[in-house]
């Protein structure tokens, strides 16, 4: 007797196995990784990321010897992008493959908390890169700077605020802004008061 469907299991990469059983142990100390990317353009779908940075914060203190940065090679360039994020094709930064940096990021974040200011596209982006790698999606918890503002202020959903406005709120230096490093950094700063200001 044939059935009339066949049950498919898909074969995931070892590393996204590994990264899976990352969230089948509890831990007592809550991590939270404030990440960035910078990308080609704001297509998720046919823009590719150039660079990720992130830090780690644990018992609300960044942790700066647990932080992660790489630079990828481009697949996609475009030049009309290179005077903000200053990054050039070639270039002189060491550059890995896409799939390095997702096998890589994986591995730093582990289960940790993800953190960004309008994280939704930095997500979106490392989802399509699995996606491309045929694994699955992101399985991390994840907070927005932006909408723990919008909290903070009983802003409605659709007034955004931007990094740079709240880093001038904040009186938070914008140092190496438009970099992945650097916007990680000043957005973990950001967290850190927006989470003591709600208590949370």
């Amino acid at each position: 007797m044939k059935w009339p469907f066949s049950t498919i299991i898909k074969n995931y990469p070892e590393y996204w196995k590994e990264y899976l059983t990352h969230f089948e142990v509890k831990s007592n100390e809550k991590r939270y990784v404030v990440f960035d990317c910078e990308t080609t353009g704001l297509d998720t779908n046919m823009d590719r990321m150039l660079s990720i940075g992130a830090i780690a914060i644990v018992n609300n203190q960044i942790v700066i010897n647990d932080y992660y940065e790489c630079f990828i090679a481009q697949s996609i360039f475009n030049a009309e992008s290179v005077p903000i994020h200053g990054i050039l094709k070639e270039g002189k930064e060491e550059k890995i493959t896409e799939e390095e940096a997702i096998v890589s990021f994986l591995d730093f974040i582990k289960n940790a908390t993800l953190v960004g200011h309008h994280i939704a596209f930095d997500i979106d982006m490392i989802n399509e890169a699995l996606t491309r790698l045929n694994a699955g999606r992101l399985k991390n918890q994840y907070m927005d700077t932006d909408i723990m503002y919008q909290r903070l202020k009983y802003l409605p959903e659709e007034q955004h605020t931007s990094l740079d406005e709240l880093c001038h709120i904040y009186n938070i230096r914008k140092t190496a802004r438009h970099t992945s490093s650097g916007d990680a950094y000043i957005t973990a700063l950001l967290f850190l008061k927006l989470k003591r200001k709600l208590d949370i």
